[in-house]
């Protein structure tokens, strides 16, 4: 039970690299001119974050 969930755990890590490394780019390219974009960026990277945090917490109330 606990490998299908460390599996999405790794895909939900990547994806929030990937949303923070697109944040930090769209930063340094635009001088961070575009407020609405980083602020939706930060808010994906949050729920991601939230996602995996629960999806650990499934697993340790597993057992395993």
């Amino acid at each position: 039970m606990s490998t299908p969930l460390l599996i999405i755990v790794g895909i939900l890590l990547v994806a929030i690299v990937a949303v923070l490394v697109m944040g930090v780019v769209g930063m340094a390219r635009s001088g961070g001119t575009n407020p609405r974009r980083s602020n939706k960026l930060m808010q994906l990277r949050v729920i991601l974050q939230a996602t995996v945090l629960l999806i650990l917490f499934l697993i340790l109330a597993l057992g395993k």
